[in-house]
């Protein structure tokens, strides 16, 4: 995954650049880089790794090296980025967000028409870098970033640092977001005082908070918009067709942040309170597996009349997220070391958890031992989404190489056979919320995994929860129903 800031402002916005790619670090921890652009002295890039080391650790020291009044930065799971360029277009900076799924067939066609591709991240090809080249053929950066829309199996969303401003460009069909901000004097006055203007985009609202942006504008799916200091333009209309990404609000999403006019944690709090109020169970009180369980356990907690308690706390100051190794092993060392049970309140206690998802079903099985081992009388649990059936074919979200990674097929073919497992006939069967073979499926994940009861959030209830039409929402990972897309163009 990853997520990207920039901002532009009549004053520097190095220190705003810096910032705010930095609340977009739950989105990627491999490569960060930022880019700025001053008349006088030029573009500046810099990109590191920072698998082991956090952002600001890494560029903080290099802050005096940059100046101008716009800028962009990105934190990803990918490729080192923001790239520069120079071409007829003028001479830019880009920043991606998204997932080609047909980068080798893309590649080989540029190959033919005698360009040619320098950057290579681990010595796979640099989708951004992609990018760029598709741009370029372009008569103008609107005519280039539709060729992106047509170009890409996938999905793409981007920024570009021009000599005169920032681009912003959502992916055609609006799976990842791309948020506006405004600050003016008064808003400013928070943060310093200075009275000046200044825009500012994101792909986490979270990040304008504390920077003193206030949130104006959600660009619609394969909308282009530019931005200055003071001005914000339309170049290219929204295209009326929608498929944001569900999982935004599941997740990944930062709690405080709102994707579509919908806050992330509303959307979680709706869930677990609608799911809390329709059933009794036997507990003494509501815990959320951290982080992206709470917001769904606090609801849960608010619709069922228990309390909620710090059953599991997670231990913030040295460990990163666990799905960002790319070690499958290094990813449950991670998970079981972050988190630390409270024993003097599990024992005894009849405890319900709340989580975001299951995948493969690692870390629920050892969450599970871990509790029962803490003398739990009781472990119930509850996800803030419907089973996963599908890996997600459109952006970089999941370190899943297979869909019979996913512990949903893996029971598919233990039931029917591995056919059956990649049938999408008989997977549907399975994703028909309360279907024999729904029940039979959460049954025997229940019984897997030595729970007392197991439920998770229909797909009816989180479509509700975040207030999209159906149609307007990417559910492919629950259901399937993006498959038509897969081959599709995206413009």
């Amino acid at each position: 995954m990853a997520g990207f800031f920039g901002s532009v402002s009549q004053s520097s916005c190095v220190t705003d650049v810096f910032y705010g790619t930095d609340y977009h670090s739950h989105l990627g921890t491999r490569r960060a880089g930022m880019a700025t652009f001053s008349p006088q002295t030029g573009f500046k890039r810099v990109i590191h790794s920072i698998e082991n080391s956090h952002f600001r650790t890494k560029f903080e020291d290099e802050l005096p090296s940059f100046c101008g009044n716009a800028g962009i930065g990105i934190i990803s799971d990918t490729d080192a980025q923001p790239l520069l360029f120079n071409s007829h277009l003028g001479r830019f900076a880009l920043s991606t967000v998204g997932k080609i799924n047909n980068a080798e067939e893309l590649v080989n066609q540029l190959l033919q028409e005698n360009m040619h591709l320098s950057e290579f991240s681990s010595g796979k090809i640099n989708p951004t870098e992609l990018v760029g080249l598709l741009i370029i053929q372009g008569k103008t950066f609107v005519e280039g970033i539709e060729n992106v829309y047509r170009s890409v199996k996938g999905s793409c969303s981007m920024l570009i640092l021009t000599e005169d401003g920032i681009i912003a460009a959502r992916d055609s069909w609006g799976r990842t977001p791309i948020i506006v901000g405004r600050r003016d004097g008064a808003a400013a006055s928070t943060i310093g005082g200075a009275n000046y203007q200044a825009y500012a985009v994101a792909s986490e609202s979270n990040s304008f908070v504390n920077l003193g942006f206030e949130t104006t504008y959600f660009v619609g799916p394969g909308e282009i918009v530019k931005i200055t200091a003071d001005t914000m333009t339309q170049l290219r209309p929204a295209s009326p067709r929608k498929q944001v990404c569900s999982f935004l609000w599941v997740y990944y999403g930062f709690p405080n942040s709102d994707y579509e006019g919908r806050n992330a944690e509303q959307v979680r709090n709706d869930c677990g309170r609608a799911m809390g109020e329709a059933e009794q169970v036997d507990i003494d009180c509501v815990c959320g597996i951290p982080d992206s369980g709470v917001g769904m356990a606090v609801g849960y907690a608010e619709g069922s009349g228990k309390p909620y308690r710090r059953a599991i706390c997670k231990y913030t100051p040295t460990w990163p997220r666990s799905f960002t190794p790319s070690n499958q092993q290094m990813r449950e060392l991670v998970a079981k070391m972050k988190l630390i049970h409270n024993t003097s309140i599990l024992k005894d206690s009849r405890v319900l958890f709340c989580d975001d998802s299951i995948v493969r079903g690692t870390q629920l099985r050892d969450n599970t031992a871990c509790l029962r081992e803490a003398g739990a009388a009781a472990v119930h649990m509850r996800i803030a989404c419907p089973p996963l059936f599908y890996g997600c074919p459109f952006i970089n979200f999941s370190a899943s190489k297979s869909d019979m990674e996913l512990i949903t097929r893996r029971i598919i073919a233990e039931f029917e056979g591995e056919a059956a497992a990649n049938n999408p006939e008989r997977i549907s069967a399975y994703a028909i919320t309360d279907s024999p073979e729904y029940k039979r499926l959460v049954g025997a994940l229940c019984d897997r995994f030595q729970l007392d009861s197991l439920r998770f959030t229909t797909l009816e209830t989180l479509v509700q929860a975040i207030g999209l039409p159906k149609e307007h929402i990417c559910t492919h990972c629950f259901d399937g129903s993006s498959r038509f897309t897969l081959e599709e163009t995206n413009l």
